[in-house]
């Protein structure tokens, strides 16, 4: 058996604050329509959807994370996974409108950012 080429996580315990609350947060159709789209294309065997836990990013609404190359989306509704499918899985693309900047990505109640301590710009002197 391969590795996957990309894995795609969708939060299903985000409760977006409420003024984010528009109706067409569902992780469940939004899961579904993710699938839907990579079956539809032959990719099972290369593209996962799965649910995942809290991935605490809840003031961003319905969160979807892209792995091996850590793309994150927010905002991202039922009618966004063709696109996700199509321009990012297939086509490399980011999307800009709806990704998550790093500076904003919480990985941990402590951090304030994911990037790595390394690649912070060293102080001149």
């Amino acid at each position: 058996m391969s590795k996957f080429t990309h894995h795609i996580f969708v939060c299903n315990k985000c409760k977006p604050p409420k003024h984010l609350r528009d109706g067409k947060h569902d992780s469940a159709k939004l899961r579904a329509a993710l699938k839907k789209e990579i079956k539809s294309l032959g990719l099972k065997a290369q593209v996962r959807a799965n649910d995942s836990g809290c991935l605490d990013q809840c003031d961003d609404g319905q969160v979807v994370v892209i792995y091996p190359q850590a793309i994150w989306y927010g905002g991202v509704t039922e009618g966004d996974a063709e696109r996700i499918i199509h321009e990012t899985i297939l086509g490399g693309k980011v999307l800009e409108d709806l990704l998550i900047p790093s500076e904003r990505l919480r990985c941990g109640k402590a951090a304030k950012n994911c990037e790595p301590e390394s690649s912070a710009p060293s102080p001149s002197n």
